[in-house]
């Protein structure tokens, strides 16, 4: 058995709701307290000596570095008559942005965040140029925090402006039509020493002006009286009106209220007057309003709303709800271009302004579209692709015409007829099916012996679209089978998917990748020390639930970035807006749904748990790692078993965002080398604890 640290257990109980709950390793809560420090070195020396005895850990680290290094772009935006794109060479720690005066020129760089940091872990993380493609607002965060700093850049220069705006988070910048100014949003600085755990709550809307401090800001919206709103603005794409939209946490309901810049007043009028629906803005047209909305709609529809005119009853459908997932629609060449998903893969489908059908865009396959750009003033959109099997490829699409020309192919390495996906559905326990994409090897054959990677998520009515991944790419040109389950929760299949595996229903969301995970099982794929599972944030809540409940269905584990304490997970950061997919613990009903899958509090000491790899970043302020902290530190105290249960915590960085591709390359060779060891190795012969 591999020895791991021991962790000290202190006499730490709370009372929720007549019930006492113990929670030892509660110190651990605290990141930066020299004790908590001591313990992930001693934890990350503990968890290297493990990795570097894997024998094919070098042998992944130079196949996953050959086919990380591939030339990556977006989408190109146009602004002003130039062109932006964000681009990576291939190894280059984070993407930089250039401007060019066509799309298809190389151009010159604008902005390389690589300049602002040795290590590369401060990253662009939002970028807005002025309409006239004279000045760029953009954003940097620093070790993958969520706090944004922005800054204003002479485009033809080049040179940054004397603006500095701080203290920004969850949001993007949008330029005023003269490009004077632009909307944000801002919170009040955290305590000292406390940025990376204080709640985040009452953003509020401010205009900045360029060439003015930003105390000087003007307050546009603000709800102190409702902490738990958190308003989004946009400038409409004709300057006249700003756009808040306003969610309460992450609940799917929302409220859109309206400032008509050329009334002179902040003073705004009302869209969306409750929270008894999702609605969001596509564009306008003067003031007749365009929304994506679920009302009456499971799988949402487009409706025309007049400002002013917000009672629901005189709402005009535009387009209906159909039998696929209405997503986003984007006014673009004076067509209305809506992106669906159907069967979790995406669909273009382009409509008049009056909502009659002109027909479909062509997509090269079982794909997600990744980024779609245009104007309404141009009859000429691009858009790019991925799949997981090929690398992101750009189109361009005449709107008039109908014709797509593909602008850039896929620029990885590999070949991609090699490998292949299909789409299997698997009944839960309940009866419910589940779509899964299964990618692997042309040449792999069911032997009931193939390592399987088993991944989802499951939640906040976020979809899983195919996509590439240098990284699962590798597992499976190593012989894995890469699974990917579209659990209820999720954003596949409209509002009641998404009910179905939120607050009291949660449970189905665990009960359907376990079901997924006993399908790989009896179908002749594999079997349950062959099968691995994995799962980021909510998705790590995912893996430690089903850890705990099914521990004899899995191989290995690695619950990543993880929810996984759920009594005091909305105590910290952005934490209390996730009431609306986990409940409040605070509510005496909500806790004790709660109580039962939570991770960390159904840990059962003398059980035989699986190869575990908990993985965090110790600057992660989206999900505190003290939740990864202390079910490590649980897990491996009540391990009965040989296999090992380690912790990766990756140090100056947070919840994913921003990561350098360094540390994303040396983070994934541990992830796949890990597995690899625990299912067996490549040959089924390898035991984890050999």
């Amino acid at each position: 058995m591999f020895e791991t640290p021991v962790t000290i257990a202190e006499d730490q109980v709370d009372l929720h709701h007549g019930e006492l709950v113990e929670d030892p390793y509660r110190w651990l809560e605290a990141t930066d307290d020299p004790r908590t420090r001591a313990w992930i070195e001693a934890q990350n020396r503990a968890t290297l000596s493990y990795l570097e005895a894997i024998p094919s850990r070098e042998a992944i680290r130079a196949r996953l570095t050959d086919l990380w290094n591939y030339p990556r772009s977006d989408v190109p935006r146009q602004r002003g008559g130039r062109w932006f794109q964000s681009r990576n060479a291939g190894l280059q720690n984070q993407p930089v942005l250039y401007v060019m005066d066509r799309p298809d020129e190389a151009g010159r760089v604008l902005v390389d965040p690589n300049q602002l940091s040795a290590a590369g872990t401060v990253a662009l993380t939002g970028a807005e140029v002025s309409r006239d493609g004279r000045l760029l607002v953009y954003a940097t965060s620093a070790a993958g925090s969520d706090w944004l700093s922005w800054r204003v850049r002479d485009v033809d220069s080049g040179e940054d402006l004397s603006d500095r705006i701080e203290w920004s988070k969850f949001c993007t910048a949008s330029w005023l039509r003269d490009g004077t100014g632009f909307t944000y949003s801002a919170l009040d600085p955290p305590a000292a020493g406390d940025e990376y755990l204080a709640q985040s709550r009452t953003p509020r809307v401010q205009l900045h002006h360029v060439g003015t401090p930003q105390e000087h800001d003007q307050l546009l919206y603000s709800a102190a009286d409702r902490p738990d709103w958190m308003p989004h603005a946009t400038v409409t794409e004709d300057g006249r009106y700003v756009v808040i939209e306003i969610s309460r946490g992450t609940f799917p309901e929302s409220r859109i209220e309206v400032i008509d810049l050329e009334q002179g007043t902040v003073a705004p009028s009302l869209l969306v007057a409750d929270f008894t629906c999702a609605a969001t803005v596509a564009t306008n047209i003067g003031s007749r309003f365009y929304l994506v909305t679920d009302y009456l709609a499971e799988r949402q529809r487009l409706v025309a709303v007049e400002l002013g005119q917000a009672e629901r009853s005189g709402w005009q459908e535009v387009i209906p709800e159909t039998d696929a997932t209405l997503l986003s629609v984007d006014h673009f060449g004076g067509r209305l271009v809506c992106h669906y998903l159907r069967d979790a893969r995406s669909q273009l489908v382009v409509h008049h302004i009056d909502g009659r059908r002109v027909g479909e865009i062509s997509l090269p396959g079982m794909v997600t579209v990744t980024g779609l750009s245009g104007s309404r003033d141009s009859q000429v959109m691009h858009f790019s692709v991925s799949s997981f099997t090929e690398s992101t490829s750009i189109w361009s699409h005449d709107l008039e015409s109908g014709e797509t020309v593909l602008v850039q192919g896929p620029q990885a390495r590999i070949d991609p007829d090699l490998t292949l996906t299909e789409q299997v559905y698997v009944s839960s326990e309940d009866g419910t099916r589940i779509p899964v994409f299964l990618t692997h090897r042309r040449d792999l054959t069911k032997n009931g012996e193939v390592p399987v990677l088993l991944y989802g998520y499951g939640g906040f009515n976020i979809p899983l679209t195919p996509a590439f991944s240098a990284a699962e790419r590798v597992w499976v040109e190593r012989g894995g089978l890469l699974a990917v389950a579209n659990l209820r929760g999720g954003g596949e299949f409209g509002r009641n998917w998404h009910d179905a595996g939120r607050l009291a229903n949660k449970q189905n969301v665990f009960d359907d990748f376990c079901a997924c995970a006993r399908w790989l099982a009896s179908s002749g794929w594999s079997r349950a020390g062959r099968i691995a599972i994995d799962g980021r944030s909510n998705g790590g809540l995912l893996v430690g639930a089903c850890l705990t409940q099914h521990p004899e269905l899995f191989g290995a584990a690695v619950p990543e970035v993880g929810v996984l304490d759920m009594l005091r997970f909305h105590k910290f950061t952005i934490g209390w807006a996730w009431t609306s997919d986990f409940g409040d613990p605070q509510d005496p009903i909500q806790y004790r749904w709660l109580r039962s899958y939570s991770p960390l509090h159904n840990v059962r000491f003398g059980v035989s748990y699986p190869a575990t790899m908990v993985m965090t970043g110790d600057h992660d302020d989206r999900v505190m790692p003290g939740h990864s902290f202390k079910f490590a530190a649980t897990l491996q105290a009540a391990q009965a078993g040989a296999e090992p249960i380690l912790i990766r915590v990756e140090t100056s960085a947070g919840h994913g965002m921003g990561k350098p591709t360094a540390k994303l390359i040396a983070e994934r060779t541990d992830f796949l080398a890990f597995l690899e060891r625990a299912l067996g190795g490549r040959d089924g012969q390898e035991g984890a604890s050999g």
